[in-house]
């Protein structure tokens, strides 16, 4: 038996295959999307030495003006650890503002700045044209498709994040936003 580290380890010299059980194309097909999808909001990000983390906290600030920073995480899925350093930079650069929360003054609300909305917007519009010519003449049947399937990507327990969006909850198509 070989160690984690690979010792005593022999190279293998076939590729997995479908036979292996596993569904490569969907697979496959998911990492190249991604790795696109990511590739142009990825070279606006480098301009302001941000990454992907950046671009995500921007993004949920944005959709959920208001969201605090226990919500933030929650939805991240991330540690705060995580989180403290990429939102230390998006205030300091001016992208968002910290409020106290109304109630408890512990809480921190977070909101995007205009400086913050115009950047998730920059991120978003790349991704919103790939994503329509992608759909191209789809009907809003297979659009309804894609959307349930990549739905149900999700972990159930948190499909109801989801839901909480403005503008995206079951049932609303895209127009309505």
């Amino acid at each position: 038996m070989t160690d984690r580290s690979g010792t005593n380890a022999s190279p293998i010299r076939t590729a997995i295959t479908n036979e292996d059980g596993v569904d490569l194309s969907i697979i496959e097909l998911l990492f190249f999307a991604y790795r696109d999808f990511t590739s142009d909001p990825d070279q606006i990000l480098a301009e302001y030495g941000f990454g992907r983390a950046h671009h995500r906290v921007l993004h949920f600030v944005n959709r959920m003006p208001g969201l605090t920073v226990a919500e933030l995480l929650d939805v991240l899925k991330i540690t705060k650890q995580s989180l403290a350093r990429v939102l230390k930079q998006l205030i300091d650069t001016g992208h968002i503002v910290q409020v106290q929360g109304p109630r408890d003054r512990r809480q921190r609300e977070l909101y995007p700045t205009e400086k913050g909305r115009s950047l998730a917007l920059a991120l978003a519009r790349p991704q919103s044209r790939r994503i329509s010519a992608a759909l191209g003449n789809s009907s809003m049947a297979e659009r309804e498709g894609i959307e349930r399937f990549l739905k149900a990507m999700v972990n159930p327990e948190l499909r109801a994040q989801i839901d909480n969006l403005p503008g995206t909850t079951s049932g609303k198509s895209h127009g309505d936003e």
